[in-house]
């Protein structure tokens, strides 16, 4: 089976330029950069800043950066990651899910957004082990990203590294508004809920399917996530090893954040 890994990858840019609110974020990054394979065969990703109509999948030979933030310094547009693509391997991989029943598309085009390129440039400096984004379902249904997660693991190699990229915690607003006891108290609450299912190793895969189905309605659910496509990926890669995982600890800005690590 692919390795499996969920990433916090912080807010636009700020990661890779010496943001002092990120700094415990990047050394997360590095933990968790010990315990990924040196060399997977490819880099699937599935990235919260790509939402489509069905799921597609990116198909170019060397897709382009897409710095898709706005307001950061000049230097946030000038970042490179010239991993290249692999569109044999995208073609396949529709093809795969497209007989496990999902509604699939290759996208020939699209390029790589920064849910891609931040946490990699961390991860994988040298940029040179190919990757395929995936995107979410705008419907952000969590069955259909847990069947997506169940179908990627049954069409990808063995060496292959899937990467859900997203943010245990995306209330925009509560990052830049003082850190309160209830503010923390709420985050505390859902965060606990999270890393209890995620590293659960007794439930059935069918009981965490139906736990995520249930998100919102847990304290500090939607607190946490007024919108939930940062979570999503989480989803699907929960979907995709479906045992418990290792976390890792780290903070951005205040507020709790998360890594996953399964097989």
């Amino acid at each position: 089976m692919a390795t499996v890994a969920f990433v916090s990858h912080g807010g636009g840019p700020m990661p890779v330029l010496g943001d002092p609110g990120h700094a415990d974020l990047v050394v997360s990054f590095a933990d968790l950069a010990k315990d990924l394979p040196k060399a997977p065969s490819v880099i699937v990703v599935v990235s919260a800043h790509w939402e489509t109509r069905g799921i597609e999948v990116t198909g170019a030979a060397n897709p382009e950066l897409i710095y898709d933030y706005y307001g950061f310094p000049a230097a946030s547009y000038q970042l490179q990651y010239p991993a290249p693509g692999q569109p044999e391997l995208a073609e396949g991989l529709v093809q795969q899910l497209a007989k496990q029943g999902l509604p699939v598309t290759l996208n020939g085009k699209r390029g790589f957004d920064h849910g891609m390129f931040i946490p990699l440039m961390l991860l994988y400096p040298e940029a040179n082990i190919p990757v395929v984004q995936v995107s979410l379902e705008r419907n952000l249904d969590p069955a259909l990203h847990w069947q997506l997660g169940e179908a990627l693991t049954k069409s990808l190699p063995e060496d292959a590294l899937l990467l859900g990229s997203g943010f245990n915690f995306h209330n925009m607003r509560a990052f830049f508004t003082p850190k309160t006891d209830g503010m923390l108290a709420q985050v505390n609450q859902f965060q606990t809920w999270m890393d209890q299912l995620v590293e659960n190793t007794d439930l059935s895969p069918q009981e965490k399917a139906t736990a995520w189905q249930g998100w919102s309605q847990v304290e500090g659910g939607r607190y946490c996530h007024p919108r939930e496509e940062h979570l999503l990926p989480l989803v699907v890669c929960h979907g995709a090893a479906q045992g418990g995982a290792k976390t890792y600890l780290s903070q951005v800005m205040g507020v709790p954040a998360r890594h996953y690590l399964w097989g």
